[in-house]
């Protein structure tokens, strides 16, 4: 009889977990057919329940953070992609996302240094690097901007956002071979737009 009980009380709680989960699920999906019609304050609001019960949960923080980052809620963006950060301290997604927040805000200096952690972690991330290498290059460190420039067409040679980070130093130094990098850029990519308005 108690063995009957325990299998009972084991596939009623297998029965339970199965409609949490797919609750769960059905939130999630509304949430992504908000965001499809770019209806990004109804997707936050649908998972307002489930953030009720999951304050600190990392992949709703990571979803609230980019759907507060598609509404341009930058503050609320930062505080999700900081807990999720803080559950999960080896995470790149979260750091990526704040990197991108910073960029967006011009605060190139706060984005530096949440890529160097990345980079700490994960030295040829290829994010963490563009990204680094942008806000470098907005505060006019030109020299360091080359350098991780140079470290990542070595392994992406033909990378098109890459190249165009490398134009921008050149310009800035006058490098005689500005010129023949934007024919390359031209090359790979015949409509770029920043290697034809300033091709000579």
């Amino acid at each position: 009889m108690l063995r009957f009980f325990l299998l009972l009380a084991l596939v009623l709680s297998s029965i339970q977990a199965d409609s949490k989960n797919q609750n769960i699920k059905d939130i999630y999906q509304e949430s992504y057919s908000y965001e499809n019609v770019q209806k990004y304050d109804e997707a936050i609001k649908t998972l307002a329940p489930l953030y009720k019960q999951y304050p600190k949960g990392y992949t709703l923080n990571l979803r609230l953070a980019w759907l507060s980052y598609l509404s341009k809620n930058y503050t609320d963006s930062i505080k999700y992609y900081e807990i999720a950060s803080n559950t999960k301290p080896y995470a790149l997604d979260p750091k990526t996302g704040l990197i991108k927040i910073y960029l967006d805000t011009y605060s190139f200096d706060k984005a530096e240094i949440i890529a160097y952690e990345v980079l700490k972690i994960d030295y040829y991330n290829y994010f963490a690097n563009l990204y680094i290498i942008k806000a470098l290059i907005a505060q006019e460190k030109y020299a360091i901007a080359q350098e991780l420039t140079t470290k990542m067409l070595l392994i992406y040679p033909t990378n098109i956002l890459f190249l165009e980070q490398l134009s921008l130093v050149y310009k800035h130094e006058k490098s005689p071979y500005l010129q023949k990098l934007y024919k390359d850029i031209l090359i790979l990519d015949p409509n770029n737009v920043l290697a034809r308005s300033n091709l000579k």
